[in-house]
This record gives C-alpha cells, structure tokens and sequence, in this order.
C-alpha cells in the first residue's frame, strides 16, 4: 500500500516505469483517492447542482449583453435592429455553450466527465498546499471539482471570439453608433465574470 500524502489533495501518479511518484498535485481530469493516495481519473456524472450552476454562469452574460444592448440603443421599445442585436448575442452564447461542450473531455461528445465536488475547499486547492513538518511546502493545487472551474472559463474566452467574430458586422447594420458601444461593455464584463468565477465560484456551487 503507498505511503500517506500530506494535505488534502496530493496525490501520488504512477510513471512510466511503472513506480509511484511522489507525492504531489493530480494532473488535469484527476483526483486523489483518498484510501489510497493514487490520482484516479474524475468519472463521475455532474450533479443537478452543476448543471444548474453551469447554466447560471452561461445565463449571466447572455442577460448581460441584452441590458447594455438596451442601455446603448436608448430606445424605450423593442425595434428590428434591437431585436436583431438580442438574437445575435443569444446565438453567439449558444454557440460558445455548444464549442465548451465539444471540446471538454470527452472530445466532441455533449457529456461531461467531473470529479464531484465535497467540499468547499475543493474551489480552493491553492489554500491547502501542506507543509510538512513547518518545512517545505508541497504544492498540489489543482482543479480538484473539475470541470466546474476551467469549463466556465472556457465558454467566456468561446464567447469573447464568437462575439468579436460576428457582432461587428452585425453592429455596422443595426444601429452603428451605439451597438459597438455593447461589444465594448462585454469586453469589460467578461473579464470582471472571469475573476468573479475564480474567486466565489464555489461560493455560487
């Protein structure tokens, strides 16, 4: 039987040798058993609550892209060019949903393979890297409910592209002046979604 890890979530992987290494963070898609301290891939299903936090995190900027498409057209009732500009960003989060999904593991696959999450901690490796014997710190952060924590930030950078792929073009049909000011608003907001995902997402979980 291996020896114990330090810590919460280091872990042992074996080589290709064949031999366990030392103990350490699990690679991507991994976790520690925590009977045997060997990195086993993350095979479980997504909860209800995944989903529905995932699917909050995708609603969020899909609100907010209609608000300041609505704040900028400074119009008081919905017209085509709005309209047009409300389903250009339903389609570009759709599309970006679509692409997270395809390229997550399993590849080109709508499923989700996830490490469950069991605590609140488990958002938070980086916290918890053990220093045995007040002596040196064995770093073992890793993505320990994945893929709650990447998968988010996947979609946002899909939909960043998606959104500077289609919307200008848009833009130049559907009123001119003040649509772009929607795309800039949205490359000031993912950015504050992305932080805000890193630092309470497991909060939001």
């Amino acid at each position: 039987m291996p020896m114990r890890c330090p810590g919460l979530y280091c872990g042992r992987t074996y080589l290709e040798s064949g031999i366990l290494s030392e103990c350490g963070s699990c690679p991507r898609g991994f976790r520690r058993n925590d009977a045997t301290f060997i990195c086993e891939p993350c095979n479980d299903n997504p909860t209800l609550y995944d989903w529905l936090y995932l699917g909050f995190m995708a609603l969020l900027p899909l609100v907010l892209h209609w608000f300041f498409i609505d704040m900028v057209a400074m119009r008081r009732s919905f017209n085509k060019d709005v309209l047009i500009l409300h389903f250009s960003a339903l389609l570009e989060i759709v599309l970006a949903c679509i692409l997270t999904l395809l390229t997550m593991d399993p590849i080109g696959l709508f499923q989700i393979r996830s490490c469950n999450v069991r605590h609140l901690s488990d958002w938070y490796t980086l916290l918890h890297n053990p220093k045995p014997n007040y002596d040196k710190t064995v770093h073992c952060t890793q993505e320990a409910v994945y893929p709650l924590y990447t998968i988010v930030l996947v979609f946002y950078a899909y939909s960043v592209v998606i959104m500077l792929l289609f919307r200008p073009w848009i833009c130049r049909k559907c009123l001119p002046r003040q649509s772009k000011m929607s795309i800039y608003a949205a490359l000031y907001f993912f950015p504050i979604l992305a932080v805000l995902q890193a630092l309470i997402g497991g909060l939001l979980c």
